[in-house]
């Protein structure tokens, strides 16, 4: 798979392009084209209309998965500050994220915010601007603050292309539209790479996602765990029921008998010690995925919804049918 760091050599021979000759001074991260920076930006996003006259200057980003957006665009130079890690960050942008500030493990508070001068807040889930964020969009506005809170993150059965449309928003925002397309380009390249190697003729798996539970089991439904396990080649086994995340009993996830198990790996709990659980579970260890030890096992932040999609989808593809990818 093509690494996303040379999303800025291809974004840069698309503004080369589009420039005409080579004697204009091509566009840089701190330049846009006049035309744009005089257009007022309209987005509609989190229940409110915004309008941006210019492009944000001092941005934080207050998930990890849009954090990454960010990066994947090369906009650490319009950063103030970052928060909210759920693990590392992904290998390509390390050096990119480098340059931001961390200024909280989880949300930052609302002093925080107004002390970094920030003049634009990226939320990846709707907890960022609820009771333990850092306010309501209209509160920060009221501050002079945009917000944007991932839409492929806050509903009901998002799609690959949910996110191309966060990543199209958020490129137009800061006013770097062919970075925008060159990194949605890379990464729809990427996934048809991946799934062009997939077996067709036989069954999708059927799958059970498992994040936690001792008693029960709390698993993906229609969330966008959903999508990559059905582009991955796999059916997962409650992809029927109308929830994002969903807790569900150990009786029905063995009556539906998964054949593979994906371990969502985060926290303090490791994937081997769920792996250690599932085995050992008097339920649980019936099913043909754990009889197989069939395990797949999926960092939480490649599982989120961001430029990490075609990497969750190897990862999937590659555990679903390793004799596919020799």
């Amino acid at each position: 798979m093509k690494k996303l760091k040379l999303l800025w050599i291809t974004a840069m021979l698309l503004v080369l392009a589009a420039c005409g000759t080579t004697e204009e001074k091509p566009a840089t991260k701190e330049e846009t084209p006049k035309q744009n920076e005089q257009q007022v930006i309209t987005i509609e996003n989190n229940d409110t209309v915004q309008e941006y006259t210019e492009a944000p200057k001092r941005a934080i980003s207050l998930n990890q998965h849009v954090t990454e957006v960010m990066l994947a665009l090369g906009l650490e130079d319009s950063m103030v500050g970052t928060a909210y890690l759920d693990d590392e960050i992904y290998a390509p942008l390390q050096e990119a994220y480098a340059k931001v500030p961390v200024l909280a493990d989880q949300y930052p508070s609302k002093e925080q915010v107004i002390d970094a001068e920030a003049d634009f807040l990226y939320g990846g889930w709707k907890s960022a601007f609820g009771e333990k964020g850092v306010g309501t969009p209209e509160e920060l506005s009221e501050l002079g603050i945009h917000t944007y809170l991932q839409t492929s993150s806050s509903m009901l059965g998002p799609k690959l292309e949910n996110i191309f449309i966060d990543i199209r928003n958020i490129a137009k925002i800061f006013r770097i539209e062919e970075r925008g397309e060159a990194l949605v380009a890379q990464m729809t390249a990427d996934v048809e790479a991946i799934t062009a190697q997939l077996p067709t003729d036989q069954e999708p798996l059927k799958v059970l996602v498992f994040d936690s539970g001792e008693q029960d089991v709390f698993t993906a439904a229609q969330n966008f765990m959903n999508e990559l396990v059905t582009i991955a080649g796999g059916e997962n086994i409650f992809g029927d029921v109308e929830s994002g995340w969903a807790t569900v009993s150990k009786e029905d996830a063995v009556d539906r008998q998964p054949e593979v198990i994906v371990v969502i790996d985060y926290g303090a709990t490791t994937a081997e010690e769920k792996i250690n659980f599932l085995k050992q579970d008097p339920a649980l260890s019936t099913t043909p995925a754990v009889q197989n030890e069939h395990f797949v096992i999926l960092p939480l932040s490649a599982a989120s919804e961001g430029v990490r999609a075609a990497e969750a989808i190897e990862i999937l593809a590659k555990g679903f049918y390793p004799n596919s990818f020799k």
